[in-house]
C-alpha cells in the first residue's frame, strides 16, 4: 500500500489523517549552497511538504547521453536534504512543466521535429518519454516512500485540460510510472474549469485544481467533478511572473492569506505557488506568445513567501499565522533577513569587442541561406550571420520569417537597426556604403515559449533575406552559446572611448565576507552578466527588474570577477552591488 492514500474527504499518511500544507520550491532556480535553508524555511512557516518540478530539457540535454543530476541538477541531493529536513516531497516530473521555463522542460532536440505531435500518444512522443523515465526512475526509487524516501506523490502532466484531450497519453504516462516502480499517489491538476477538468483527469488518479482566488467556487467545481475524494489545490497562485516592458506582479498578503484561511477552513489540502520561486539563472527563462512574443524576466521572485533572496516576505508571516489557526507550527521563531554584502562599486576597465571575436569563439557555418539556431545545433544563446550586400545606397531588407527573437543589425561593423519577434518587424531600412559591404545580424534567443502550441517555436533567421527584393546568399553562421566568457580576451579599455557595438566587459571586485547581494547596470542597457563565471542571467533597462540576484555562494573572500556583454552602446564604465532587490513598479492583482 502507498504511504499516502485517498478517503472520501481526505488524505492518510501511513494510516493517519493528513492534509498536505506545501510549498512550491525548484531546485533547479536555487543555488544548490542555499537548498537546506530554504528547505528549513519551509518548515518554519508550517509546511510538511515541499513541491518541485523536473526540467527534462536540463535532466536530458543530449537524447543518447546519460541523465544530467549534478550541481543546479541533483535532485537526489535535494530530496535527502528535504528528508533530513522531515518535509515530504510532491514531485512534478512533467514531461511538460511550463513554470515560465525555457520551452516548459521540452527538451529542444524533441520540440524542434516538426512532425513530432508533442503532448499525444503519438509513439515518438511517449517514445522519448519513456526513454527519460527509464534513465530518470532508478534514481528517484530510493527516495519514493516505498523505500523510505520523501517522495509521497507524482504528477501525472500538468494542466493537460488547457492544452489537449488525449487520454490514452495520460493512460500511457500513469502506466508508464507504475510500470517503472512507482507505487506512490498519482494525481493530476488543472485549473478550475469544468472542461478542463474534464479532459485532464483520468480515472483512478488523484484530480487537483489549480486557483489563486474565489476559493468557494473553485473547491465547488472540484466537487461536482469528482463528488468525492480529497480537495487539494496543487497549485494555490499566491503571485506571478513578469514579462520584459512590463510590470512587476504582486498580490497583497492579507488578500493571500485570507484566501489560505479560506482552503484551509474547507478541509482542502494545498500547494503554496511559490513558496520560494528562485532566478531564471543563465538563459533558462521561458516565454509566452499568444497575440504577441513575451519573454519573461530573470527574475522568478513572483512576490512569494520567501523573496528571491530567501528572506521571508509580508506573505510569509501571514501565512503562518494562517497555518497556525489549522495546526501546530514549529515551536522556533521566524527566520530573519539574511546577511547582504555591503555596497561595492566596480570599475569595468576591460573590453573585447563580440562580432570580432565570433570567428574565434565559434567556426562558422557555411550555408547558401541562414540556418536557424536549431539547424547550427544550438539551444540557448546568440547566433552571428554574415554575408555581403551587393550594392551601395539605400534600401530595404526583408526578413523572410521574421527574426526568433531579437535581431541587431550592422553595415561595415556600424549598427543600423533593431528587430523584434514581438512587434513581428520583418523589414529595415539601410544605408549601403559601399558595393561589398558587410551585413551583420546578430540574434538573440530571448527564451522558448513555455506554453501553448508554440512550444519548440525556431530561433535565429527564419527564412530568407533580401536586400531590395534581391536574395543575399553565402552566408557564414556562427553559433554563439556564450555560456561562458572564460575564453574572451580583454584588452585594456579607455575610460572615456565610447562603445557602440556590443561587447564584453570585464572588472574586479574585492570582497572581505560573501553574502548575497543585488548586481544594479545604471548606464547599461541590455545584455547578461557573470560574477565569477557564474551566468546570472539577462539584463534590460526596458525592466521592470532593475536588479539582478546574486546569491552569496558564487562569491568568494579576496578578489571576484564581473563580465558584462552588453549589447547596445554605452559611455557607462562602472556597475554596482547594492545590499537590497529593485523588481520595479508594482502592479497589484
Amino acid at each position: 500500500m502507498p504511504a499516502l492514500t485517498t478517503t472520501s474527504d481526505g488524505f492518510l499518511l501511513h494510516g493517519e489523517p493528513f492534509r498536505i500544507l506545501s510549498g512550491a520550491l525548484h531546485y533547479f532556480r536555487v543555488h544548490p549552497d542555499l537548498w537546506s535553508d530554504r528547505l528549513r524555511k519551509a518548515r518554519l512557516m508550517g509546511l510538511n511538504t515541499v513541491e518541485t518540478y523536473l526540467p527534462w530539457n536540463h535532466h536530458q540535454p543530449d537524447p543518447e547521453g546519460p541523465l544530467v543530476l549534478d550541481g543546479f541538477l541533483d535532485l537526489p541531493r535535494f530530496l535527502r536534504l528535504a528528508q533530513d529536513e522531515g518535509l515530504h516531497v510532491l514531485l512534478r516530473p512533467g514531461p511538460f512543466i511550463c513554470a515560465e521555463w525555457d520551452g516548459g522542460g521540452l527538451p529542444d532536440w524533441l520540440t524542434s521535429d516538426p512532425d513530432i505531435r508533442l503532448r499525444t500518444s503519438d509513439p515518438r512522443f511517449t517514445g522519448a518519454v519513456d526513454r527519460y523515465l527509464d534513465l530518470l526512475l532508478p534514481a528517484l526509487r530510493p527516495h519514493l516512500a516505498a523505500a523510505g524516501g520523501p517522495v509521497i506523490a507524482v504528477q501525472v502532466e500538468n494542466e493537460y485540460g488547457a492544452y489537449g484531450d488525449d487520454s490514452a497519453y495520460l493512460k500511457h504516462l500513469a502506466d508508464a510510472f507504475r510500470s517503472r516502480g512507482v507505487e506512490e499517489l498519482l494525481f493530476t491538476c488543472d485549473q478550475a474549469d469544468p472542461e478542463h477538468l474534464a479532459t485532464g483527469s483520468l480515472p483512478g488518479v488523484l484530480t487537483a485544481g489549480t486557483f489563486g482566488s474565489r476559493v468557494e467556487q473553485s473547491l465547488g467545481r472540484l466537487r461536482e467533478h469528482r463528488s468525492e475524494g480529497p480537495l487539494f489545490c496543487a497549485e494555490f497562485w499566491i503571485g506571478w511572473f513578469d514579462h520584459w516592458g512590463g510590470p512587476h506582479h504582486v498580490r497583497d498578503a492579507a488578500d493571500a492569506a485570507a484566501d489560505l484561511d479560506r482552503l484551509l477552513s474547507a478541509g482542502a489540502s494545498v500547494n503554496i505557488y511559490m513558496f520560494h520561486g528562485g532566478t531564471n539563472f543563465g538563459f533558462t527563462n521561458g516565454a509566452n506568445h499568444k497575440h504577441a512574443y513575451t519573454p519573461t524576466i530573470t527574475s522568478y521572485d513572483y512576490d512569494a513567501a520567501l523573496t528571491e533572496c530567501g528572506d521571508p516576505g509580508p506573505k510569509y508571516h501571514a501565512f503562518r499565522e494562517v497555518i497556525a489557526r489549522h495546526t501546530s507550527v514549529p515551536d522556533e521563531p521566524a527566520p530573519e533577513p539574511g546577511a547582504k554584502l555591503p555596497p561595492t562599486e566596480v570599475q569595468l576597465d576591460g573590453r573585447a569587442l563580440l562580432l570580432p571575436l565570433a570567428e574565434a569563439l565559434a567556426a562558422p557555418v557555411r550555408a547558401d541561406a541562414p540556418l536557424t539556431m536549431g539547424e547550427l545545433g544550438q539551444r540557448t544563446g546568440y547566433a552571428l550571420y554574415r554575408t555581403t550586400l551587393p550594392a551601395a545606397g539605400d534600401g530595404l531588407l526583408h526578413f523572410g520569417g521574421g527574426v526568433g527573437d531579437r535581431a541587431q543589425v550592422f553595415v561595415d561593423g556600424a549598427p543600423v537597426g533593431v528587430l523584434e519577434r514581438e512587434r513581428h518587424d520583418e523589414t529595415l531600412p539601410v544605408r549601403v556604403p559601399r558595393s561589398g559591404a558587410t551585413l551583420e545580424v546578430l540574434v538573440e534567443n530571448m527564451g522558448g515559449v513555455n506554453y501553448g502550441p508554440r512550444i519548440g517555436a525556431p530561433k535565429g533567421l527564419l527564412g530568407p533575406v533580401s536586400f531590395n527584393g534581391g536574395a543575399l546568399r553565402g552566408w557564414d553562421c556562427h553559433p554563439l552559446p556564450l555560456d561562458d566568457p572564460g575564453a574572451v580576451p580583454f584588452s585594456p579599455a579607455a575610460e572615456t572611448a565610447a562603445v557602440t557595438v556590443p561587447a564584453f566587459h570585464h572588472g574586479t571586485f574585492e570582497v572581505a565576507a560573501p553574502a548575497d547581494a543585488f548586481l544594479a547596470l545604471p548606464g547599461w542597457t541590455k545584455g547578461q552578466a557573470w560574477v565569477n563565471g557564474f551566468h546570472l542571467g539577462r539584463y534590460w533597462n526596458r525592466g521592470p527588474q532593475r536588479t539582478l540576484y546574486v546569491p552569496g555562494p558564487v562569491l568568494r573572500p579576496g578578489a571576484n570577477e564581473l563580465v558584462l556583454l552588453e549589447l547596445h552602446g554605452t559611455t557607462a564604465t562602472r556597475a554596482r552591488f547594492t545590499d537590497a532587490p529593485d523588481l520595479g513598479p508594482e502592479n497589484t492583482w
